[in-house]
């Protein structure tokens, strides 16, 4: 079960972008993906713009108010119920299980050399 609620099979292209564009490129990619779907007057991802734009990510059809819902929650880390840029990128790279495993070998063998 994903963390969206209910199985979803994606080929994760997240480490490839990393390798190719670098950690600066991918993160500026993730920011372009933010503006795609932000609110443009409130610069945040609401539910309406998620869901207005979603087509753009090939989901429309398939997400329900309840997942675009869940989608929000899993990533609002401040309570307010829509994702700033910063929550985005998060969500975004815990959604990629293979970006979370890099993640932490990273961490550990930057606290083995402390």
């Amino acid at each position: 079960m994903s963390a969206l609620g209910r199985d979803v099979v994606f080929e994760d292209f997240f480490p490839s972008m990393v390798e190719k564009l670098g950690a600066e490129g991918f993160l500026k990619e993730l920011s372009n993906g933010f503006k795609v779907l932000m609110d443009e007057e409130r610069e945040v991802i609401t539910f309406e713009s998620l869901k207005k734009n979603s087509e753009l990510l090939g989901l429309k059809d398939n997400m329900s108010d309840d997942e675009v819902m869940c989608m929000l929650r899993e990533g609002d880390l401040d309570g307010d119920g829509c994702l700033n840029e910063m929550e985005f990128c998060v969500l975004m790279v815990r959604l990629s299980p293979d970006l979370m495993d890099i993640s932490r070998m990273w961490l550990e063998e930057t606290l083995a050399n402390l």
